[in-house]
C-alpha cells in the first residue's frame, strides 16, 4: 500500500481566498519509507502572504515570486500522489486547500475515503493530549531540534516517523525481519535447519492448590457425565 505523507504552507487560513504556496511530501511503501520525496513552492498570484503566517513558516512575498503557478507544478503532483492515500496531519486544512486548487483547475476533489488524518488517530491513541505535531515528537522520542520553523518537507519527514510509530510500524518491521531470518536460516545450503529449543532442567512446579483441585471436581461434578472435561485425565497438585 502506498501512502503519502504529506504537508502544505499557505498564504492564510482560508482556502476560499489564501492559496497554497509550499507543498512537501514522503513517500511510504506499506508504512516503509522509500527515500522518494516531493518538494515545491508555488506563487499564489495576486495573493499576499499574510503577517500571521508569515510568522509561522517564514515564506516570503518577494522569494515567491519567480516561482510557477499551481498550475503550473499540478501535473508533477498528481503523479507523484498517484493512486496512494493521503495522509496529513489536521488533514481538513490540508485537504481544503489541495481540494480548492484543484477547483479552480476543473480537476476533481480527492475523496474523502483516500485521505487519513494523523491528528484524529493521536486524539484517539492519546486522548490527554497534547498531540501537535512537535508534542508527538517529543512523546515519540523523535529529533525536531532543527524545526525552528514550519517548511511542509520537513514536516513531512517528522509527521511519517510520528505515523509509522502510532501505527506501530516499528514494531511490525521487527516482525517482518524476525520472519525473513526464519526463512534465509530455512534455506540455507538447501538444507532445513532445526534450532532446537532448551529445556528447562527442573519442570515448573504445578500452580493448583488442593482448594483448586476440589473446586474443579465439584464443577465437573455438576455437569453431568457429559462435560467435556472427563475427556481428559484429571489434574492433579502434584504433577510437574
Amino acid at each position: 500500500m502506498r501512502e503519502i505523507i504529506f504537508d502544505t504552507e499557505t498564504t492564510g487560513l482560508d482556502n476560499r481566498a489564501d492559496r497554497i504556496i509550499e507543498i512537501g511530501g514522503v513517500e511510504l511503501d506499506n508504512h516503509f519509507p522509500t527515500g522518494r520525496t516531493f518538494h515545491v513552492y508555488v506563487n499564489p498570484g495576486d495573493r499576499k502572504v499574510h503577517p500571521d503566517a508569515l510568522a509561522i513558516h517564514g515564506i516570503t512575498d518577494d522569494f515567491l515570486k519567480d516561482k510557477p503557478l499551481f498550475s503550473g507544478i499540478v501535473a508533477e503532483l498528481q503523479d507523484f500522489f498517484g493512486d496512494a492515500r493521503w495522509v496529513a496531519h489536521n488533514a481538513t486544512f490540508d485537504m481544503g486547500f489541495i481540494n480548492a486548487e484543484f477547483e479552480r483547475l476543473g480537476i476533481p476533489p480527492v475523496p474523502g475515503d483516500r485521505v487519513t488524518d494523523t491528528l484524529a488517530l493521536a486524539r484517539r491513541k492519546h486522548p490527554m493530549g497534547p498531540n501537535s505535531l512537535d508534542a508527538l515528537c517529543r512523546r515519540y522520542g523523535i529529533d525536531n531540534s532543527h524545526r525552528s520553523k514550519h517548511g511542509a518537507l520537513l514536516d513531512s519527514e517528522l509527521l511519517a516517523e510520528v505515523y509509522i510509530e502510532m501505527i506501530g510500524g516499528r514494531q511490525a518491521a521487527l516482525g517482518l525481519a524476525v520472519a525473513e531470518r526464519r526463512e534465509r536460516l530455512d534455506q540455507a545450503d538447501g538444507e532445513e535447519i532445526v534450532l532446537p529449543i532448551a529445556e528447562r532442567p527442573r519442570p515448573l512446579p504445578s500452580r493448583l492448590s488442593d482448594v483448586d483441585l476440589a473446586a474443579h471436581a465439584a464443577m465437573v461434578e455438576k455437569m453431568g457425565d457429559k462435560a467435556i472435561w472427563l475427556k481428559y485425565p484429571k489434574p492433579s497438585g502434584d504433577e510437574e
